[in-house]
């Protein structure tokens, strides 16, 4: 986390201060990390009712086609990524990857179609390098907008949708990674119905200047408590999500990553626009070929966390390390401790028995299905 006292603020500091958040750098912002309910409770209730986090540190970009068609637009950002960008419908969204040359991953996203444009959301740290990414692949026939200084909240949690759709009746209706324009308390907004915690939410794009109100309005909702990033990164780690620079980064391909779901056929070996992307020939070679080691999820035997960093072992004594945590902690929902990381795939199967060195010693785990809990998305 970053330390620096020249940090940024999103539009919901003052709120955080004042709902007595403890504030940390995080991606270059000052960010609420728990509140006075703590990491564990605001865990479970989000689980059980709704949160409401503010990610407005997070990048949004707008991309037109010159052309006017969004086809070219999606075709055009089908150059740099490895997802099927133009089969997208209007009003849908999908997960995204960014590749580089070796076919590491540089960020993942999310991208919709929205009609007459598409609307990426990408992650914070990588914000900047994604725009100029973007901007050098397709400047020549598409308009680029950043949208850096927009207010972006996410509503997770079972009871997110009877507290949006209060607002805006049309939210009900949205299904998991529909993308619509609704409007709260008067407020033209752009919705997706997604999230990061493996619980059925929304995300809330809106200006700025009125993001502070929007969120003490949903927060005025008993149902509602505000969650920080200690929470939200327990939630994604039980829901088996990766998170960028721990899980994955610029040396894991999607296919290590365990992400094959996110490349459809279409861009694949035999598909009708296969390849075409940084890092084709090494990815589409892992297709082919498998790939040499994966991300799996990881159970310790004992109720001692195994945190990212941990260096993985297959015996008990002795011997190389084989892989790494990338990320790990005890999972409030789950009961337990949780944890994921990079095992050889010959080792990747349920229940392969793997030791992780925790302060000198070594602790038993489990190679585990993910999601440690269950997605409850509405599809």
């Amino acid at each position: 986390m970053d330390t620096t006292a020249d940090l940024l603020e999103t539009p919901l500091h003052s709120l955080h201060l004042e709902l007595g958040a403890r504030m940390a750098g995080f991606a270059g912002y000052d960010m609420p990390i728990q509140y006075p309910m703590g990491v564990m409770q605001e865990h479970l209730h989000t689980r059980a009712n709704a949160g409401l986090f503010d990610v407005s540190h997070m990048g949004q970009i707008l991309i037109r086609a010159k052309s006017g068609d969004l086809r070219d637009a999606a075709l055009a950002l089908e150059k740099i990524t490895p997802v099927d960008v133009a089969d997208l419908k209007p009003g849908r969204q999908r997960y995204g990857l960014f590749t580089n040359d070796q076919g590491g991953l540089e960020d993942d996203f999310m991208v919709a179609n929205r009609g007459d444009h598409l609307y990426l959301v990408v992650n914070a740290a990588c914000k900047h390098d994604d725009l100029a990414r973007i901007k050098a692949a397709l400047s020549d026939t598409c308009e680029i907008e950043a949208q850096f200084d927009r207010g972006l909240i996410a509503l997770q949690g079972p009871a997110a949708e009877g507290v949006l759709s209060s607002y805006a009746p049309d939210a009900e209706d949205m299904m998991f990674m529909d993308v619509a324009e609704l409007e709260i308390a008067g407020v033209p907004v752009v919705v997706s119905r997604s999230g990061y915690t493996g619980e059925d939410g929304y995300e809330i794009s809106l200006p700025a200047d009125e993001t502070d109100r929007i969120a003490r309005l949903l927060l005025a909702d008993d149902h509602v408590a505000p969650i920080g990033l200690g929470a939200r990164d327990s939630l994604r780690l039980e829901a088996g999500l990766c998170l960028y620079g721990n899980d994955i980064d610029e040396t894991t391909t999607p296919v290590e990553a365990n992400l094959k779901w996110a490349i459809q056929k279409v861009r694949r070996t035999g598909g009708a626009r296969q390849g075409g992307f940084p890092g084709a020939e090494a990815i589409l070679g892992h297709f082919d070929n498998g790939a040499s080691r994966v991300r799996v999820g990881l159970q310790p035997a004992g109720k001692a966390p195994v945190r990212a960093g941990a260096q993985l072992f297959e015996h008990e004594a002795g011997g190389e390390a084989i892989g790494s945590v990338t990320s790990g902690g005890f999972g409030p929902s789950a009961g337990g401790p949780v944890a994921m990381g990079y095992v050889p795939s010959d080792l990747a199967a349920t229940g392969s028995k793997i030791y992780a060195e925790v302060r000198g010693k070594r602790l038993e785990m489990a190679v585990a299905a993910l999601p440690f809990v269950p997605s409850t998305y509405k599809r």
